[in-house]
């Protein structure tokens, strides 16, 4: 049996070999294609919408999709910089205790 690091130099080269035979937008085709069939499925399930109804809900989909993937981004970011800014306040009030000979 091979290790992790053995299994992803594998993974690495297959990708990396595939790539190099094949254009990248014809190879994720079919993956962008299901992609942006599923949002045309959530919107009409049971296929009753006339196309352009169907098409016009799909695409409010798929920017409402990545409207929320924005904001989970901008949640993300902020959260890591508040934790940066306290950790940044509770280093200096250690090093303010340590000059003091407080406790911290």
């Amino acid at each position: 049996m091979t290790n992790p690091t053995e299994r992803r130099l594998a993974a690495q080269i297959a990708a990396n070999t595939r790539w190099s035979r094949q254009d990248g937008v014809t190879g994720t085709e079919a993956a962008r294609r299901a992609f942006a069939d599923s949002f045309e499925a959530a919107v009409d399930p049971d296929g009753v919408l006339p196309v352009q109804e169907r098409a016009r809900r799909a695409e409010a989909a798929r920017r409402a999709h990545y409207a929320k993937l924005a904001h989970r981004s901008v949640v993300a970011r902020r959260k890591t910089r508040e934790a940066r800014e306290a950790e940044a306040r509770a280093a200096v009030a250690l090093q303010a205790a340590r000059r003091t000979g407080g406790a911290a």
